[in-house]
């Protein structure tokens, strides 16, 4: 295969949403560039208009309306590429604009030649999936353009029927495709023009690897590919190599690990025991403002969310184990505010774009430095400050150092007053205790309907539940 052609963009100036990294410490430092040529280019990158890019007339005014006012440097570096039906790999990070990076030329190319199962996006997750099919539909609302999200933990009918309505756009999780794909009479993709593999690091980290080779196996050589990863990983490699020709790559990141220059990162250094004290301190003096607090397993998520509840505190749960409609239902009621504290696992934590997340707890740790970074870039997004504090126990010292080599910074430790948190002892232990209670009648409930990951058709329809 010819070589990768590579391109590298200097990050986006921290007026703009970017991945530049600096230190909350030194606010003067994005002032004080060491390369005033690169910053030069890319705030000419960064005047640039959609228009400038290619994309017609009916694009921008859509772009306009959903308040997108000048392209992304991922936008900037793989759109004129696209247009020219060109493979790509995007590597950005999340929250960089990667879905309107391959949705314009997409959408450019469909009205050129109109026809069903025109496009084809992968997605490691339901809310992903969702997420992605609502854009293109935004994008392409002048243009009439018909997306369908395929998506385990939906009834396999309906989507049955909406595949046989001949859409134009199919976003999906590779499980349920494959289903559809070896199940549902009439389906294919035969005649498929554009394939997106998002969050293709993720994708591979889920496990969907096998699935991925099967569905490609199906798909038409002659069409355009586009991979978008936050990271090039071994795996991302090889599945760059199996499915795209002759591609020309965009990286807009400097650093593996980076995060805004608004984010505010601090830590507590706090015995395990006392976690939960802890988080309701906070939550009592950060009240009123949106707050996402991440958990490493399903049960503790469940489990801080009875306990919040029971204090009063509206919080609403977001894991894999929700039923499909629960977890868009959580999502919904975060977006719009009625409800200002999410508990969620990392199913949350990459590629949902949520608006107006004040404050992200890591309340454990999350395993490694990435997911650290998608975290925490929940907030502090399209130049918005934000604040993320990290629980640090006694068990998570060596973790957490880690965090900090990767991030190339020392965080500051956050004031919280142990006297003060100590006070709170009785409500919270009481609330602990209500927790335990509805747990155990959650866990039944769980328990009557059967094992929900049996081996089979239903394992695969479940892997698309969240990450880990």
């Amino acid at each position: 295969m010819p070589p990768v052609k590579k391109r590298k963009v200097a990050p986006a100036a921290p007026a703009a949403e970017s991945d530049a990294e600096s230190s909350p410490s030194q606010p003067e430092q994005p002032e004080q560039p060491e390369q005033p040529a690169e910053q030069q280019q890319d705030q000419e990158k960064q005047s640039k208009t959609f228009k400038e890019l290619g994309i017609i007339d009916q694009l921008c005014e859509s772009c306009e309306t959903m308040g997108y006012k000048a392209p992304t440097p991922i936008q900037v570096e793989s759109i004129p590429v696209a247009l020219q039906g060109r493979d790509v790999i995007g590597l950005a990070e999340t929250g960089s604009g990667k879905t309107a990076a391959f949705a314009l030329p997409i959408l450019q190319s469909l009205m050129d030649k109109p026809q069903p199962f025109f496009g084809l996006v992968l997605a490691p997750t339901r809310e992903l999936a969702v997420q992605i099919s609502q854009n293109f539909e935004a994008l392409g609302s002048t243009l009439g353009v018909r997306s369908t999200v395929i998506v385990g933990g939906m009834d396999m009918v309906s989507q049955s029927i909406a595949l046989g309505k001949k859409p134009h756009i199919i976003v999906a999780t590779p499980g349920r495709l494959l289903d559809h794909l070896e199940n549902t009479k009439g389906f294919s993709l035969r005649q498929l023009k554009y394939l997106v593999m998002d969050e293709a690091d993720r994708l591979l980290d889920m496990d969907f690897g096998p699935l991925l080779d099967k569905i490609l196996k199906v798909l038409p050589r002659e069409r355009n590919t586009f991979l978008f990863s936050a990271t090039m990983s071994s795996k991302v490699e090889s599945l760059q190599r199996a499915s795209l020709s002759n591609p020309v790559r965009v990286a807009v990141s400097t650093s593996k690990y980076q995060t805004v220059s608004t984010l505010l990162q601090s830590y507590l250094f706090i015995p395990q025991k006392h976690k939960d004290l802890y988080l309701v301190y906070l939550l009592t003096e950060y009240s009123g403002q949106s707050v996402i607090i991440f958990m490493r397993t399903v049960h503790e998520t469940q489990r801080i969310a009875f306990l919040l509840r029971a204090l009063g505190l509206g919080a609403i749960p977001l894991h894999g184990q929700l039923s499909q409609s629960a977890r868009l239902g959580a999502l919904g009621k975060f977006r719009s505010k009625s409800r200002n504290i999410l508990v969620a696992t990392d199913v949350a934590a990459r590629g949902l774009d949520i608006p107006s997340v004040d404050i992200v707890i890591n309340y454990d740790l999350p395993s490694d430095s990435p997911s650290y970074v998608h975290r925490v870039g929940r907030t502090a997004r399209a130049g918005k400050a934000g604040l993320a504090l990290s629980f640090v126990s006694q068990y998570d010292i060596e973790l957490w150092l880690r965090i900090e080599g990767a991030l190339n910074k020392k965080l500051k430790q956050h004031d919280c007053p142990k006297d003060e948190v100590m006070v709170l002892g009785e409500n919270v232990a009481e609330a602990q205790r209500q927790a335990i209670m509805e747990m155990k009648s959650y866990d039944e409930k769980r328990g009557s309907r059967g094992n929900k990951f049996a081996k089979g058709k239903r394992s695969r329809d479940q892997m698309d539940q969240e990450e880990g």
